[in-house]
């Protein structure tokens, strides 16, 4: 053989020994070409990423949604006001022992990234049965994930609980008694409002500040309207510490500001009259009156502010034994628009009012819980009346003193509480001022999902 040809067939032979899969034997000599074999184990957690990944990126181009609600159903037991009459001003009807659907709510909110909205119903029978919207805002904050490190921003717009003080923008549903104090009632009824919304918040420090219309949906007169263009500008300041274990301590500043609406007349022309003083049905000159006609009179704006205080301590023993005290004092001016419609216009001089109340709770383990609150509520400082021919002061007070005993399990409420109202409103023999009874006992039954 040719020195060339044994050249040829030695490259020919390596050549096939390359194109062909190594033997059991030559495993070691030549490595393998084939991918790896993946173990069940490796697969799942392979699948499982790969889900996670979907997920993410599914969550960053769909809005994520939560759906939640509370119902709460009250039994009036006794109610010293209760008539079984109507009331022929406004054909209501006055008794008030009975069944009612106090409140029924209904929320969806929805987040995508900087961007959240939140619609709220309130389905009740309160003064028939009604359903109405609550809260309905739209709204952008920073940063996108919450993070205790890093300041929160948000801006909101719609229709949103007004700021001010604790318990009026506080939950119905964690509130341990039943209602707000009177002063609450009194100075933001409905506690909603339309307008923005500004927060901020940072550690222990956080502060709102809101433009809204100025007349919440509890309004007796303008509910949720504006019937004049300047905004009422709501605020309030907040810190929150631990001063030591187990125990929290907040406190806070309110500020309202804005201005309220009296209503003008329209011209009134001169009318004609006839009162049949002896009742025989025909007309003499001495039973006819002229009553004489009004120039229009235009509406007119008035100023009102509020300043408030409030403060919380909440002290834990051990887990399912909190005891929590907490009060409000609010100074305010020509604010009422839900108990006796503050119109300084109409009353010829401001109206200086002041409400306050305390509040003491105590968990009896997880299971139950009781509480006393008492609060009381001037709508008039300065009010005075005449007595013989003395003008002396008038005391128009209302205050409440309320027990409250309460049972609860996982996310159901069953609460009984006994409020003892104090009011002027009432008159004795002699035609002076006097407590009009007006207690009452209320069993109420709640469930949160």
């Amino acid at each position: 053989m040719s020195p060339q040809l044994g050249a040829f067939a030695g490259v020919l032979l390596l050549g096939v020994a390359w194109s062909h899969p190594a033997r059991a034997d030559e495993a070691s000599l030549w490595p393998s070409r084939s991918p790896p074999v993946v173990g069940g184990a490796e697969m799942d957690a392979l699948r499982s990423e790969l889900g996670r990944q979907a997920s993410a990126i599914d969550a960053l181009q769909h809005p994520s949604l939560h759906l939640s609600g509370y119902v709460q159903v009250d039994w009036v037991l006794y109610n010293q006001a209760s008539r079984n009459e109507i009331d022929y001003a406004t054909n209501a009807p006055l008794n008030q022992d009975r069944f009612t659907l106090r409140r029924g709510h209904f929320r969806v909110d929805a987040e995508h990234r900087f961007l959240r909205a939140a619609l709220e119903v309130d389905v009740n029978t309160t003064n028939g049965a009604q359903v109405r919207p609550l809260n309905a805002e739209i709204g952008v904050h920073w940063p996108e994930k919450a993070d205790p490190g890093r300041p929160l921003f948000e801006l909101a717009l719609g229709i949103m609980k007004i700021p001010f003080g604790v318990e009026v923008p506080e939950s119905d549903a964690l509130r341990p008694f039943l209602e707000r104090s009177t002063m609450a009632r009194a100075f933001f009824p409905g506690e909603y409002d339309v307008g923005a919304r500004f927060r901020a918040k940072y550690r222990f420090l956080e502060m709102t500040l809101s433009a809204m219309n100025g007349h919440p949906i509890g309004d007796r007169v303008f509910p949720a309207l504006a019937p004049d263009q300047k905004k009422e500008v709501i605020g309030h300041l907040g810190v929150q510490t631990n001063p030591v274990q187990n125990v929290e301590f907040s406190l806070g500043i309110s500020a309202d500001t804005g201005n309220g609406f009296h209503e003008g007349t329209p011209t009134t022309k001169d009318e004609l009259v006839w009162r049949d003083d002896n009742g025989d049905g025909i007309v003499q000159s001495t039973e006819i009156q002229v009553v004489a006609g009004s120039s229009a009179r235009p509406s007119q704006e008035f100023h009102r502010f509020a300043l408030g205080a409030d403060a919380r301590l909440a002290v834990s023993f051990a887990p399912g034994f909190e005891l929590s005290l907490r009060g409000e004092l609010v100074r305010a001016s020509n604010l009422d628009r839900g108990l006796e419609s503050a119109d300084p216009v109409g009353a010829g001089h401001d109206l200086h009012e002041l409400g306050w109340y305390v509040g003491l709770t105590q968990e009896l383990t997880s299971w139950a819980l009781l509480g006393v609150r008492y609060d009381r509520y001037d709508p008039d400082q300065d009010a005075r009346e005449q007595q013989a021919a003395v003008m002396v002061p008038r005391d128009r007070s209302y205050s409440t003193l309320a027990f409250l005993a309460m049972l609860r399990y996982a996310d159901a409420r069953l609460a009984l509480e006994y409020d003892h109202n104090h009011n002027t409103l009432g008159r004795n023999s002699s035609g002076a001022p006097a407590r009009l009874a007006n207690d009452a006992l209320t069993v109420r039954g709640q469930l949160t999902f």
